[in-house]
């Protein structure tokens, strides 16, 4: 096995030298050729797609990722006319596809490369200038200019890592420094400097296509001869990770508030945080739990303050006042089941209320809101999902509306 040296593989130096020869045949014949955002035959590359590409595949199917590359293409086919864009039409891009941070990401970093092209007349040339863009880790910005700019970068995504591992049999934890240190090691003596944007291109197809977390196939890889975890006949335990810690629940009501036309309230989240700058509905924090242990509820004060929005929290407070109270909605006898949305770090369950304001109480509700500087509109469900940046989860929750 690889210790904490990388320079002592345990394979012959002749396996070595031929690796990156072996991968890019292997790509060049049986490789995926096809997707918008690939600039291995290309003479003048983009580093904008490539840019824009690395993030959205950031912990997202290549799958997923294709229909929303080219709406952002189609609506913002520069660098220039993403950074000029305003945030809800970013947003409503991007709406779905997850990760929000990545969106509010995405638009900064826009803003930082027109910035760098008008003082220097291009994109960052660098690793290193590449990693001071928003949002840009190493290995984004080592793919970013091997494939957009056919430089010399290194990439060590997850899909890198899990060839590499199971090729040299690394048994050190993946989370770790250590590990991720020696990753990279070998990352880096293994990319040829002549051709990296290619060989980074077909190393990403391998973990896509061959090397598999679950039932990768060994037998056409054009690397299995050498593979240690091959040869002990256990690829699947590679890489190996630090057993993941239990996610703990979080239960809230969303509000779906409807006024005498039918429109509901949305509110537009703060813009750091979950979902940031998305439009919601007004929700309601009830419970985390841990397991079967309730770990904190709305009658803390201080998980109130933490857990629910300010707008929230306005909201809240002025249906108190007003003596009303949104009621489950129901599916036929029985009443709908609490949607489940799983985010990174816990499962949120979100149990659709409904309330329907008269004129009246609909103005007063919406001028509470504006005299606290609160971003709100009323819109039909339809108009919401065609116009606004709406999370995945709000989509489930109009789902039980239809």
């Amino acid at each position: 096995m690889i210790t904490s040296n990388p320079m002592s593989v345990r394979h012959p130096n002749t396996k070595i030298d031929t690796f990156s020869r072996r991968i890019l045949n292997w790509f060049d014949t049986h490789g995926r050729h096809d997707l918008p955002w690939q600039q291995h035959k290309t003479d003048t590359p983009n580093p904008y797609i490539v840019w824009l590409s690395e993030v959205m595949l950031q912990q997202t199917q290549v799958t997923t990722v294709i229909p929303y590359f080219h709406r952002f293409m189609d609506s913002f086919p520069t660098v220039q006319d993403l950074a000029n864009a305003d945030w809800d039409m970013v947003a409503e891009h991007w709406a779905g596809l997850g990760y929000y941070a990545r969106a509010r990401n995405l638009h900064k970093g826009a803003k930082q490369l027109v910035e760098i092209i008008n003082d220097t007349g291009d994109f960052p040339q660098t690793v290193e200038d590449w990693e001071a863009i928003s949002g840009v880790g190493r290995s984004t910005a080592g793919a970013i200019v091997a494939m957009g700019l056919h430089g010399y970068g290194v990439i060590c995504d997850g899909n890198v890592k899990r060839v590499l591992t199971r090729w040299a049999g690394v048994e050190g934890d993946i989370t770790k420094s250590a590990t991720n240190k020696e990753l990279w090691a070998l990352a880096e003596r293994l990319t040829p400097a002549d051709d990296s944007g290619h060989f980074a291109q077909a190393m990403m197809d391998m973990g896509a296509t061959l090397c598999t977390r679950r039932n990768p196939s060994c037998e056409a890889c054009p690397i299995h001869a050498d593979c240690i975890a091959y040869a002990e006949g256990r690829p699947e335990f590679y890489p190996v990770k630090a057993k993941k810690k239990p996610k703990p629940s979080k239960f809230s009501n969303a509000l779906v508030i409807q006024n005498h036309k039918h429109e509901i309230l949305w509110l537009q989240r703060p813009d750091s945080g979950i979902w940031g700058g998305l439009w919601v509905l007004p929700l309601q924090f009830e419970k985390k739990t841990l397991g079967k242990k309730v770990v904190a509820t709305s009658a803390e004060d201080s998980v109130y303050e933490s857990e629910n929005t300010v707008a929230e929290q306005i909201v809240d407070k002025w249906l108190v006042d007003n003596s009303l109270c949104a009621d489950s909605i129901t599916d036929g006898l029985l009443e709908a089941a609490p949607i489940k949305h799983t985010l990174t770090h816990f499962h949120w369950y979100l149990q659709p209320k409904q309330l329907i304001l008269d004129n009246k109480q609909s103005i007063a509700l919406t001028q509470h809101l504006e005299k606290a500087d609160i971003n709100l509109v009323w819109l039909s469900a339809n108009e919401a999902k065609t116009t606004l940046g709406l999370p995945k989860a709000m989509l489930k929750v109009l789902q039980v509306l239809s």
